[in-house]
């Protein structure tokens, strides 16, 4: 018998003072068994940082074809692809292809040596942001994780803090791919 996805839910207030965008979302998470707390906490933070109206979640790490987040148009174009982890350079060359702009944000084990890898190749696309979360900051993250959680998170120059019930974090990614 196959494993079921676990359901999470959480009530994320956004105030993005950068982008002037202000709004209360009722995200639902299915985690998938192999998925950590970590992965699944680090999407909901790419959510909190691109949230729009439009941005919804993939179908999860078992789909090859489908981001972790994504927004599209009405007519079901992709403007904006969004990966978490350490994505093999080739479905990012492929997410470019298919997507206005693609995001990474990557964390976790051995995610230096993964960037020192790809980082040439990444270089050569023009549509590709990666943002790199701090490991301290993603396991903390991931110790926010709850079935029912209750977040307030207010973004200003670029940093975002991101408060719970049990404790508030400050986040600040680090860009590493120059700004075009």
């Amino acid at each position: 018998m196959a494993l079921r996805s676990t359901v999470f839910k959480a009530e994320v207030g956004i105030s993005d003072l950068d982008r002037h965008y202000y709004a209360a979302h009722n995200l639902i998470l299915a985690r998938h068994p192999s998925e950590t707390d970590e992965r699944m906490m680090v999407r909901v933070l790419a959510f909190i940082y691109n949230a729009s109206e439009s941005l919804e979640f993939g179908r999860g790490i078992s789909t090859d074809d489908e981001p972790a987040l994504w927004e599209r148009d009405l007519t079901g174009a992709v403007q904006h692809w969004i990966e978490v982890g350490q994505p093999d350079e080739r479905l990012v060359r492929r997410a470019c292809g298919r997507a206005d702009k693609v995001s990474v944000y990557a964390y976790g084990r051995g995610v230096e040596q993964w960037w020192q890898q790809n980082a040439a190749a990444f270089g050569k696309q023009d549509k590709l942001t990666v943002w790199l979360v701090d490991s301290r900051q993603s396991q903390a993250l991931a110790a926010l994780a709850e079935r029912g959680m209750q977040l307030q998170c207010t973004l200003q120059d670029g940093n975002a803090m991101v408060a719970a019930d049990a404790d508030t974090l400050d986040i600040e990614l680090k860009r590493l791919t120059e700004e075009r």
